[in-house]
Formats: structure tokens, sequence, C-alpha cells
């Protein structure tokens, strides 16, 4: 299933759940989007997630603040988590969010989208 929102497309199959998100994020687009992988969590128990950031701007302070409170909402709810972008700010977020959860993350490059993918869905 693919519910697209304002610059945020969620795609949800199984435990798999994949991230698009354009622009700023806002606090609403939480309000949104969270419940969703909620579910999925309830559901499934541990998912997989892969968030792919296309011409992404960041944040509202709004949004960061809730982005920090499903990161300790879920700290071990996550077990895989790609993030696929093209700017060096976006790789440091990977290193960054490693604190959040007990998930194994990783950084690709827009053209490492299938790799981050095929990353995501695989287990060990």
């Amino acid at each position: 299933m693919t519910i697209t929102f304002k610059g945020i497309e969620l795609e949800e199959e199984g435990k798999f759940i994949h991230l698009t998100i354009t622009g700023k994020l806002e606090k609403e687009d939480y309000d949104m989007f969270v419940p969703e992988i909620d579910q999925k969590i309830k559901l499934y128990g541990k998912i997989n997630m892969l968030v792919e950031l296309v011409d992404f701007h960041g944040w509202t302070a709004g949004a960061a603040w809730e982005d920090t409170k499903f990161g300790v909402r879920h700290f071990n709810d996550i077990e895989r988590l790609a993030i696929v972008g093209d700017k060096a700010w976006e790789k440091g977020m990977a290193y960054f969010c490693k604190v959040f959860t007990l998930a194994k993350v990783r950084y690709f490059d827009l053209n490492e989208r299938d790799k981050a993918e095929a990353w995501t869905r695989s287990v060990e």
C-alpha cells in the first residue's frame, strides 16, 4: 500500500516500510504518517525502514521534536534503517540517529537506492 502526504510517500509491504520525503518536514506531517508506522509495529513487531530523502530541506523545530519523540518511543522497534540521500549532512544524520535506536543503520547515496532496499529487506 502506498500513502502519499504533502511531499511524503509511505509504502507499506509487510514489515517493510519505504518512506520517501521531499521538501521540509513539519509537525503536522508526523501527525499523518507516524500513526501508520505505529500500526505496522503493533501488527508485525519489529519493522525495517527505508527512508529516501529527495530534495529534502530538513525539519521545522516542531518536526524535529516529533522525530526525537518517535525515535525514543520506538528505540527497539526497528531492526534495519536505511537512509538514502545525496548530501553530506544527510549522511551525518545516519550516524546521529544511531543513538536513538537499536536498529542497524546504514546510509546509501541516491544512486545506491536499490542496494539500500535489498539491505533493508534482507534477514540475517
